[in-house]
C-alpha cells in the first residue's frame, strides 16, 4: 500500500475533464456565444465580451482613460461603431457590417459620402489568393476609414456611384481590461495572459479566452501555491497597460504564459521567454516531451503576441507563449475563415490538457534543502516507511529517497524529476511529506523576476 499522502495537484480534475471532452464541450460553447461580437482595442464589443466571461468566473475589470501613458505608448480613444455599409445606387446593401463584423476596417472613423468605384477603392480590402474570405484589417492609431470583402465580390463592383457610410465613434473613453484572481498560499503571483481584440475570429482569439476561463474556472476549486492572475486584454497596448499600472507586482511573478490560437489542427507550440532558461521554459519542454502528440519548442523572437511586452529588456519577464499555429502560421490567420468550423475539439482538448499540466507543474514546483542531510534519515519512526524490509522500497518510497538526495538546495522538482525519471507529481508529493515531517524545507518558490525587475 503507498504511503502517499492523499495530496494531488492543482488542475488534475480538469486534465481528465480535457481528456473526456468535456472541457472542449464547455469552451466551445462559450466560443459560440462569444463569436458575433465586435470587438476592438476598446469599446462596449470588450465589455459585453467580459461580460460573458464574467457569467463563468468573477472579473475585477480596470478601465484606462483615454491619453493615459504607458510606457511609450498612450491609450487611444475609444471606439464604438453602431453599423456600416456600402450601397449601389438603388440602395442595396452590397457590403454589409451587420452581415460580418469584419467588413469594415477596425477603428474606421465615420463615414457618409456618396464615391465612384475609383474614389472608394483605395478603402478596400481583399484576399486575390481567397477570393471567398473577408479580410480581418485595422486602423488602430492612424485616422482612417475602410471596408473589407470578398475578392469575388470586389471584382464585380461596377463604376458606381456608392454610398459609403461607416456609423462609429471614435471619443475620449477608456480601455478595459478584465483580471481574475486565485489567491495562492505563498507570495509568488503567475500570469496568463490571453487577448481580447479581435472580432469575429474563433482560433485568434476565442480559442484563447475560452482556454483561460477553463483554467481560471478549475484553478479556483484548488489551493493553488501561487496567486494566478489570469487577464484578458487587448493585445500590446493591454498589456503595455497592465504593466505599467502593476509594476509593484513584478518582483513576485515567478512565472506566466500567454495563450491564444489553441484550436487549430497545428501541433501544439511553445515559444520560449527571451532568457529562454527560465522554470516556464523548462516546465514547457518537461510538459511537452511528455505529450502524447508532441509538442514543439521555439526560441524566442521579438514579433509575435503580448510575451514580446513581458520580455521586454526592461522587464525580462519568466514569460512564455503557448499556441498552436503562431501568428499568420495558418492560411485562415486574420480572415472570415477563422471561424467555428476551424475549431478542432480534439486539439482544443488537448491545449486545454497541456495548458493546465504547465501549471500544475509550475504551481507545485520549488527547490528544497535537506534538514537532515547527515546519512539517511529514519523515515520508518516518520511513517514514511514500510514496517517490512527485504522487499525494496516501494515507489513513494524511493521517491522520497530521491527528494532527499537531490534536496542540497540547488535542484527544483523540475530537475528531480528529470535526473531520477519519476513522475513529477509523485516527487510533489514525496516533497509534501518530507516538509510536514520536518525533513526538508522550501528554500523559494519556482523562478525569479527578471534582472531588468526593481527588487
Amino acid at each position: 500500500m503507498s504511503l502517499a499522502p492523499e495530496k494531488s495537484m492543482v488542475l488534475e480534475g480538469l486534465q481528465q475533464e480535457a481528456a473526456s471532452g468535456e472541457a472542449a464541450e464547455a469552451a466551445l460553447g462559450l466560443m459560440a456565444a462569444l463569436y458575433p461580437i465586435c470587438r476592438s482595442i476598446t469599446g462596449n464589443g470588450v465589455r459585453r465580451t467580459l461580460d460573458l466571461v464574467e457569467e463563468q468566473i468573477p472579473l475585477e475589470r480596470t478601465e484606462v482613460p483615454s491619453g493615459t501613458p504607458a510606457f511609450d505608448w498612450e491609450i487611444p480613444r475609444e471606439w464604438n461603431i453602431r453599423d456600416a455599409w456600402i450601397a449601389d445606387a438603388s440602395g442595396r446593401r452590397i457590403v454589409d457590417f451587420k452581415a460580418h463584423n469584419l467588413h469594415v476596417v477596425g477603428y474606421s472613423v465615420p463615414v457618409d459620402r456618396t464615391m465612384t468605384l475609383d474614389e472608394l477603392q483605395p478603402h478596400l480590402h481583399s484576399i486575390p489568393e481567397h477570393p471567398d474570405w473577408i479580410p480581418y484589417r485595422t486602423t488602430y492609431y492612424r485616422e482612417n476609414w475602410g471596408f473589407c470583402l470578398r475578392h469575388r465580390d470586389r471584382q464585380a463592383l461596377g463604376p458606381g456611384p456608392y454610398r459609403v457610410v461607416v456609423d462609429s465613434e471614435l471619443a475620449p473613453g477608456h480601455l478595459t481590461y478584465a483580471e481574475s484572481v486565485i489567491q495562492g498560499s505563498t507570495d509568488g503571483e503567475a500570469i496568463v495572459y490571453t487577448h481580447t481584440c479581435h472580432p469575429s475570429l474563433a482560433n485568434d482569439n476565442l480559442s484563447g479566452i475560452a482556454v483561460a476561463v477553463a483554467l481560471a474556472r478549475a484553478l479556483r476549486a484548488d489551493r493553488p501555491r501561487l496567486t494566478w492572475r489570469f487577464v484578458f486584454g487587448p493585445g500590446t497596448i493591454g498589456s503595455l497597460a497592465w504593466l505599467s499600472r502593476n509594476e509593484h507586482r513584478l518582483p513576485r511573478l515567478r512565472t506566466g504564459l500567454v495563450i491564444g490560437l489553441l484550436g487549430d489542427a497545428g501541433p501544439l507550440k511553445y515559444k520560449q521567454s527571451r532568457r529562454g532558461t527560465t522554470v516556464t521554459d523548462r516546465a514547457a519542454a518537461f510538459v511537452l516531451s511528455q505529450d502524447p502528440h508532441r509538442g514543439i519548442v521555439t526560441s524566442f523572437e521579438p514579433y509575435g503576441y503580448d510575451e514580446r511586452q513581458f520580455c521586454s529588456p526592461g522587464f525580462d519577464l519568466p514569460v512564455g507563449r503557448l499556441t498552436r499555429s503562431s501568428n499568420g502560421g495558418y492560411p485562415e490567420y486574420h480572415s472570415s475563415a477563422d471561424d467555428l468550423s476551424l475549431i478542432v475539439p480534439g486539439k482544443l482538448a488537448g491545449s486545454i490538457r497541456a495548458a493546465a499540466r504547465m501549471i500544475s507543474v509550475l504551481d507545485a514546483n520549488r527547490r528544497l534543502l535537506n534538514l537532515s542531510p547527515k546519512g539517511e534519515p529514519r523515515l520508518g519512526k516518520r511513517g514514511l516507511y514500510g514496517s517490512i524490509g527485504g522487499a525494496g522500497p516501494g515507489e513513494f518510497e524511493h521517491a522520497l529517497l530521491w527528494v532527499l538526495s537531490l534536496a542540497d538546495g540547488s535542484n527544483d522538482l523540475l530537475a528531480m524529476s528529470e535526473r531520477s525519471g519519476l513522475e513529477f507529481s509523485l516527487l510533489d508529493r514525496a516533497a509534501t511529506a518530507l516538509e510536514e515531517a520536518g525533513l526538508a524545507r522550501i528554500l523559494e518558490e519556482a523562478g525569479a523576476p527578471g534582472p531588468g525587475v526593481a527588487r
